[in-house]
């Protein structure tokens, strides 16, 4: 599928909001993209997924932070038999205490998955939290990328993001 084709499909489903917005990130902005609208469309997600799934090659698991990229590691891991880990954004107080659920990462190439990146903050606790429980991560794909600064910041850490649209592809439409 192609950019285009995606962004109509966005916009569709009424995932691009114009108006007053105060993102996670703290910052306002004109416009809102609510990624979660696409990813609850069986159409949509059936779509980013099949996009996503070019990336997926040598890792051993599929990554990504509750609530957002829930639905997109299911998915993915689904399509391509990967197991995955759900990232809890707090550790649990009660139980294991775990802040990472599923498989163990130790050791693991981890494809790490966002919805959305604006400034980064999700994507950097995520891969603190993989490379702390030992597991080695170095990509992360993005539905959409605000453009704000995440890139910058995995670079860093020499973490390849990869959108599958940016902000400036929506915008231009």
């Amino acid at each position: 599928m192609e950019k285009a084709e995606l962004i109509k499909l966005l916009k569709k489903c009424g995932a691009i909001q114009f108006g007053k917005f105060v993102l996670t990130s703290g910052a306002v902005s004109d416009y809102y993209i609510d990624i979660k609208k696409a990813i609850t469309t069986p159409e949509i997600l059936k779509e980013i997924i099949n996009k996503m799934k070019e990336f997926t090659q040598g890792y051993d698991l599929i990554a990504g932070m509750e609530l957002g990229a829930v639905p997109l590691i299911t998915a993915l891991s689904i399509e391509t038999g990967i197991p995955f880990v759900i990232i809890r954004k707090e550790k649990r107080e009660h139980g294991t205490n775990k802040q990472i659920e599923g498989q163990e990462i130790k050791e693991k190439r981890v494809l790490l998955i966002e919805d959305v990146t604006t400034s980064g903050g999700s994507v950097l606790k995520s891969i603190k939290l993989i490379r702390e429980n030992k597991g080695l991560v170095d990509e992360v794909i993005t539905v959409v990328d605000r453009e704000s600064g995440a890139e910058e910041k995995l670079i860093d850490l020499n973490v390849s993001l990869i959108p599958l649209l940016s902000v400036s592809d929506i915008l231009k439409k």
